[in-house]
């Protein structure tokens, strides 16, 4: 089984992503502004990802597929890639890059097989250490 990760970046934004079984990113979500709103896009991406057609939209003859679905797209860079699209048309993450269909389309199936997983919780920060007492300067 994989998990989620959530993250916060240095502007105090969220971000999640979902890790396969190996640790491998397949999932990378949009920024939220707070931890709520990432747990709300793990909720839609365990909702939506076991259910969701694929669209190719780099095939010869691109066959419609109703929300949610997974649609595959090639990058500038020329790689394959795929984005989840929920019920409401927005998309809710995107895979990294892929050098080949058939990995993309294997991402996919990963996603599907791992969207329910559990979300990872976050570590505890060390308490922060107090400053030793200044010590005094001796009497001569």
């Amino acid at each position: 089984m994989g998990k989620y990760v959530i993250t916060t970046t240095s502007k105090g934004n969220y971000h999640f992503n979902l890790l396969a079984k190996n640790n491998e990113v397949i999932l990378s979500s949009q920024m939220y502004a707070s931890r709520r709103g990432a747990v709300k896009g793990i909720n839609s991406v365990i909702k939506n990802g076991p259910i969701a057609g694929v669209l190719d939209t780099t095939a010869k003859k691109v066959v419609p597929v109703p929300n949610p679905k997974f649609e595959i797209f090639t990058g500038k860079d020329g790689k394959s890639y795929f984005r989840l699209i929920a019920l409401n048309a927005k998309a809710i993450g995107v895979s990294e890059g892929y050098n080949t269909l058939a990995a993309c389309k294997a991402g996919i199936k990963s996603v599907q097989k791992n969207a329910v997983s559990p979300i990872e919780k976050p570590e505890k920060k060390p308490a922060a250490k107090k400053p030793a007492p200044a010590k005094k300067a001796c009497k001569k």
